[in-house]
């Protein structure tokens, strides 16, 4: 049984506050989506499921993403591109 799932949302909300507090130009769903998914692979893959693999892998997924902003920021929502 994966260590998360006993207290899945406390766990998941915990690991999400704080990587809201770390990753403050993403809004808080956009992390809280990013953690729940990165829990459901490892879950999928069969990996141990454990709250500091998730919040790793979270955060760089999270680093990724502000990595690979073009030098003129963040697209605004609702553009086409």
């Amino acid at each position: 049984m994966p260590a998360l799932a006993g207290h899945r949302s406390e766990t998941r909300d915990a690991l999400a506050r704080r990587l809201c507090d770390e990753f403050a130009s993403f809004h808080s769903d956009t992390v809280l989506r990013c953690v729940a998914d990165v829990q459901a692979r490892m879950a999928h893959l069969g990996l141990e499921v454990t709250p500091a693999r998730v919040e790793r892998m979270a955060r760089e997924h999270l680093t990724g993403i502000l990595k690979s902003e073009p030098p003129s920021g963040r697209a605004p929502a609702g553009l086409d591109g």
